[in-house]
């Protein structure tokens, strides 16, 4: 993309309903409000992406393994330009209310602050430290975009705009994220025989507007959003809404971590207190009524109550505190035995996958009379070990590195024999 084009431009490729925009046409729509105030948004194309939960039960030590849905949509081109360009409008207002509130360092996500979460947690874990004797109580969200109450982001939306109601356009953006529509991905493709592997084939969208009224109409694939609550997760603006939406909560947990040297962290649905030990309770009851007026509800499976005390003269957790994909005891972080779990089931089907793969293509050289070719590694060395530029070792190293945690280390150093042994069967 060229850098004459401002940051809410992207161009997009993925197939829905209306064509790739050029920015040109983009630019024109996104920044006219009159266009954009009676612009029709087109549905949803939404899908469930599924990840594998791993517990570990605390009595018998057994391991558990759950299949969690976490639902996605993604808009139609056009649309996901206006959304863009919204949230880049709101995005700078966003940002002065939070500098303004003295919030700049407790709101974590969505805020293009050139940091990752283990800067957030490593944060979070030297706060701990310089406190001392403290308690941490990490509060998460319940379904938390599912949940959003329309009426309170839209009185959000509008006292950060410092407008009685909102504008023509921004309300028909607001009605468009609460009161959506979408297809189902899976219905819609076997509608019009897409491949789910390789969808485009020569295709450039999904579907003629004639077959649009045709088909998706006709045959009712379409769905929409009828309840008072809900945006859905994956749309440009989503993400920034959701923080909108707890500005006044989050401004009241600071006063409130303000008179009693307390510090407050939130990241999306995760939230973090480290306060004087007398007060862990307190809070977690106070945060926990201030809730309930958002209209959305904490997961009290998740809530964790720790305090840290001195142990012979070393900070220990009376039990391990989880922040962020990570484990604190007080002196050590960890990365949570979860992840290493989820890893290393990846890796395993990630190699057995490129074995089948070489098996199946050999099978066709022998027929041909040609010699067999073995196992392609370049990319399994890329993707599961510390050869590679991004995956799930190299994201330890650095959080090893900017932790100093000699432990995240010794829990890393065993993934290169299992994956070897992988290899090797």
């Amino acid at each position: 993309m060229s850098s004459s084009k401002p940051p809410w431009y992207r161009s997009r490729s993925y197939l829905h309903f209306y064509l790739p925009v050029s920015f040109k046409k983009a630019r024109n729509l996104v920044t006219n409000p009159e266009l954009v105030s009676k612009h029709a948004f087109f549905p949803l194309i939404n899908y469930a992406v599924e990840s594998k939960k791993i517990k570990k039960d605390k009595k018998t030590h057994k391991i558990d393994m759950a299949v969690k849905e976490r639902p996605i949509a993604y808009s139609a081109h056009i649309d996901s330009h206006i959304y863009a360009y919204y949230a880049s409008l709101l995005s700078k207002k966003y940002e002065i209310q939070l500098k303004a509130a003295g919030l700049t360092d407790c709101i974590l996500a969505f805020r293009g602050l050139g940091k990752s979460n283990i800067d957030f947690a490593c944060e979070a874990f030297e706060q701990i430290k310089i406190m001392g004797e403290c308690s941490a109580v990490a509060l998460d969200f319940s379904k938390f975009f599912d949940t959003l109450d329309h009426s309170i982001l839209k009185e959000s939306w509008a006292n950060l705009l410092v407008e009685a109601k909102l504008p023509a356009d921004h309300f028909n953006v607001f009605k468009s994220i609460t009161q959506f529509s979408q297809v189902n991905k899976i219905e819609l493709y076997k509608e019009f025989s897409i491949s789910l592997n390789n969808p485009k084939n020569g295709r450039k969208r999904v579907c003629s507007a004639k077959e649009f009224r045709e088909v998706v109409r006709e045959k009712k694939l379409i769905k929409t959003n009828k309840a008072p609550f809900g945006i859905p997760q994956g749309s440009p603006i989503s993400a920034l809404l959701s923080n909108i939406y707890m500005f006044e909560f989050d401004a009241e947990m600071k006063r409130y971590m303000d008179i009693h040297g307390g510090k407050y962290y939130r990241y999306c649905d995760d939230m973090l207190f480290i306060v004087p030990a007398p007060l862990r309770d307190s809070v977690a009851g106070f945060a926990q009524e201030r809730v309930k007026q958002l209209k959305v509800s904490i997961n009290t499976n998740k809530t964790e109550l720790r305090t840290f005390t001195y142990q012979n003269g070393v900070l220990t957790a009376d039990q391990m505190l989880q922040y962020l994909g990570f484990m604190f005891d007080g002196e050590n972080v960890y990365i949570r035995s979860s992840s290493l779990a989820r890893y290393s089931e990846k890796m395993k089907r990630g190699v057995r996958l490129a074995k089948k793969t070489m098996d199946k293509y050999n099978a066709v050289r022998t027929s041909k009379g040609l010699p067999e070719k073995g196992l392609y590694k370049r990319k399994l060395y890329s993707r599961y070990t510390h050869l590679g530029g991004r995956n799930f070792v190299t994201y330890g190293l650095r959080a090893a590195n900017k932790m100093k945690s000699k432990t995240i280390k010794r829990q890393l150093k065993p993934l290169w024999r299992r994956f070897h042994e992988e290899l090797d069967k």
